[in-house]
């Protein structure tokens, strides 16, 4: 099942459900890309970034990339490309000066995203899951539409600056520029992590693809998010692990495999002083 949206303003949104797709593209807008079913696994300048539900991708126009799904249970994957001066209005009106904004004519700074994954939660969460919703139900509404995607935009500025712009400034450095290094660096670590959290995690590995040495990557990047590499790969499995609780028939022991942990005993340990429930009785309350 595919739809494709595309509004008079050349915005367009796509929506697609399938079992197995492989394509490479030069992506012509700016995109934002959502998984709620499943996973798509995307390659960026030879980094791979596996969405799930739980983030999204964003990818720069005139960025080449790979994509592929490969799954016995359906993959529904939902994308919003916004046309450049869409965007370059949307920055004027944040970031322009009373006069500017008078002026009807005068073109926004062409935007640049950082091209990585983010948490998909909170208002962005709500916003893309309503907007959804409205047009599987056949909603043709070029205004509404555009103001989802209005506040869309939004609520990825606000994650951007909690993601990115207050995580920087909580570097110990001087320098603008070294903190923004170190911060790239550090978001090559959590892709690995988020695209290999089911594997056999080295912090020699992480390090290694993030360009540090393990002890700078562990102190920058504890001082960054405010935990350890290995605390945040823990919350990353227990969260796939939730998910995968709540929306698949997979029984405890194949869910314990799946997410890379090795013990069912210390995973039921951590989940229930996580979330406060064991995994059985959480799986039972999703499913009743």
């Amino acid at each position: 099942m595919k739809y494709v949206k595309e509004l008079s303003n050349r915005n367009k949104i796509v929506s697609e459900t399938t079992c197995e797709a492989i394509s490479e593209q030069k992506n012509t807008a700016y995109t934002i890309k959502f998984v709620f079913a499943g996973t798509e696994d995307c390659e960026i300048h030879k980094r791979k970034l596996s969405i799930y539900p739980d983030s999204f991708a964003v990818l720069n126009a005139g960025t080449t990339y790979s994509s592929k799904i490969d799954s016995l249970t359906p993959v529904n994957t939902f994308s919003i490309s916004f046309e450049k001066k869409f965007l370059q209005d949307f920055q004027l009106s944040l970031t322009g000066s009373a006069e500017q904004l008078l002026e009807t004519e005068t073109p926004g700074e062409a935007p640049s995203f950082i091209e990585s994954l983010y948490p998909f939660k909170g208002d962005m969460r709500y916003n893309i899951l309503h907007l959804k919703s409205q047009l599987d139900r056949g909603l043709n509404d070029e205004m509404l539409i555009n103001e989802y995607l209005h506040h869309c935009l939004l609520n990825y500025y606000k994650i951007y600056n909690q993601e990115v712009l207050q995580k920087m400034e909580r570097l110990s450095f001087i320098k603008t520029k070294t903190k923004q290094e170190i911060l790239k660096r550090l978001t090559l670590a959590k892709e690995y992590i988020n695209s290999n959290y089911n594997q056999n995690i080295l912090l020699e590995n992480i390090a290694d693809h993030a360009c540090l040495s393990v002890n700078h990557l562990l102190r920058t990047f504890k001082e960054a998010y405010q935990i350890s590499p290995y605390q945040y790969l823990v919350q990353l499995r227990l969260a796939r692990a939730k998910h995968l609780l709540q929306n698949t028939p997979y029984s405890l022991n194949e869910i314990v495999g799946l997410v890379g942990f090795e013990c069912p005993s210390s995973f039921i340990r951590l989940f229930k002083s996580t979330f406060n429930v064991t995994p059985a009785k959480y799986k039972r309350m999703k499913t009743a």
